[in-house]
């Protein structure tokens, strides 16, 4: 019976990226009005609660893992069953995100609301890489210090920590960035591209804890802690690409 412990996480990281999709489908475009009476439009602050559900769906998805080690239960499928709860929890779910930040940086234009629907297709990119990406680490041998391509789960938590930032983030700069479909759409193609990518990024399955082996993992999390601890939600995508950076700048450790 606890063999089929990590299953269950793994289909408890398929059940939040399903209430995910829910709040997703559930978060449309709002009209409000300024102190001075004009209408603008803006997304609801309650679509945090996509962003919320992708976090827990992370946070089981890395206990079935360690659980899976522990209890020495890998298993085939376990294997297929985690990439297809990855799917959705970190694929699809992150998608609808950016489906309704394009929207809004769209209808921020003067004729906005008339424009294609195409133009906001490209946020399906995501869950298009992600299956691919997922695919492929199905079918081929893992590394236990590296991962091939960005893992899916962080391409995942890059994209929910955009309505956090949103909606908690007071610099100018950054809000405008987010309703600028183009910075969006870089941020489409980033993370499809390093997802399908063959780039040996780190993985945090250590086989020991000296300083020699493990300088890049070491180095990220003193980075990132004092990091989340100033800029709060803004760290969390800048956690990721420092991620991404020390995994090549020490590629040669990941081999």
């Amino acid at each position: 019976m606890t063999k089929q412990l990590p299953n269950f996480f793994t289909l408890l990281n398929l059940f939040f990226g399903c209430l995910a999709i829910v709040c997703g489908l559930q978060s449309k475009l709002i009209v409000m009005a300024r102190p001075d009476g004009q209408l603008y439009v803006d997304i609801p602050e309650k679509i945090w609660m996509v962003s919320l559900f992708i976090g827990l769906s992370a946070l089981v998805d890395f206990l079935d893992g360690f659980l899976a080690r522990a209890l020495q239960a890998d298993s085939a499928m376990g294997k297929q069953l985690d990439s297809l709860a990855d799917l959705v929890s970190f694929g699809v779910a992150p998608a609808l995100l950016l489906f309704h930040f394009l929207r809004l940086a769209w209808a921020q234009q003067p004729d906005g609301m008339e424009l294609s629907s195409v133009l906001l297709w490209p946020a399906f990119f995501i869950p298009l890489a992600a299956a691919w990406r997922l695919a492929r680490f199905n079918i081929e041998p893992s590394v236990s210090s590296s991962f091939s391509g960005l893992p899916v789960p962080a391409a995942g938590i890059f994209i929910a920590s955009l309505p956090l930032i949103y909606w908690n983030v007071e610099i100018e700069e950054v809000i405008l960035l987010l309703q600028n479909a183009y910075f969006l759409y870089a941020i489409i193609v980033m993370l499809s591209l390093l997802m399908v990518s063959r780039i040996p990024l780190l993985s945090f399955k250590f086989s020991s804890f000296s300083w020699g082996e493990n300088q890049p993992r070491y180095l990220l999390i003193i980075v990132s802690v004092p990091l989340f601890l100033v800029l709060q939600w803004l760290a969390l995508p800048l956690i990721i690409v420092l991620y991404v950076l020390l995994s090549l700048l020490f590629k040669n450790k990941l081999a």
